[in-house]
């Protein structure tokens, strides 16, 4: 069984990314939605994770590619990217537990929804920290770039700092251009070739 969570669905700039956790028969104390942990525990859990799991993986679909194919194909192919890197570490799903109610995987009768899976099944959860540290830690490397985002806190979310950078500067490279926050922004004729301030 392989557990899968995605972080970044919501978010307004970088990928989506898509855990997948091979449990073994052993239960790990201390793994929660990673929502619920702060971002010390988060990144001392995924080192525990990562020891304690049969087999992992962590698959992305770029902001291009969310723009591309719309979220629910970029879903699909994160986790098509993460159950590779499982695959290739030996391990075939025979039933998959995906967190929430939306099916994006389409792969039939192996795939069970369970909403708030990401708080009740070990798996799940699993997946949902390892996936959350390697997303954060993309967008922390983006913030580098793009410091006026705000991305090392914000994580691409529409929080006040990011949308202060948006209202000011545009959307930079990273920002997926098709989501509708970006009609609401200044100079449209500019939005896409805009590039942020670097202080």
């Amino acid at each position: 069984m392989i557990g899968i969570d995605e972080v970044g669905r919501g978010s307004w700039a970088g990928p989506v990314t898509v855990g997948a956790v091979v449990a073994p028969d052993r239960h790990l104390k201390g793994v929660r939605d990673s929502k619920l942990l702060s971002p010390n525990d988060r990144d001392r859990c995924a080192i525990t994770v990562r020891k304690w799991a049969l087999a992992y993986g962590v698959g992305h679909a770029s902001h291009d590619e969310c723009d591309q194919l719309g979220m629910t194909e970029a879903l699909r192919l994160a986790a098509q990217r993460a159950l590779a890197e499982v695959a290739a570490c030996g391990f075939v799903a025979d039933r998959i537990v995906l967190d929430g109610k939306h099916d994006y995987l389409r792969l039939g009768a192996k795939v069970h929804t369970v909403v708030k899976g990401d708080t009740t099944v070990l798996s799940v959860a699993a997946a949902s920290v390892i996936a959350k540290v390697t997303r954060d830690a993309i967008m922390a490397a983006e913030s580098e770039h793009y410091p006026a985002y705000g991305f090392d806190s914000n994580r691409g979310y529409p929080a006040p700092v990011h949308r202060a950078a948006l209202a000011a500067y545009g959307p930079c490279s990273i920002h997926r251009r098709s989501w509708i926050f970006m009609d609401a922004l200044p100079w449209p004729s500019l939005k896409y070739e805009r590039q942020p301030r670097l202080f």
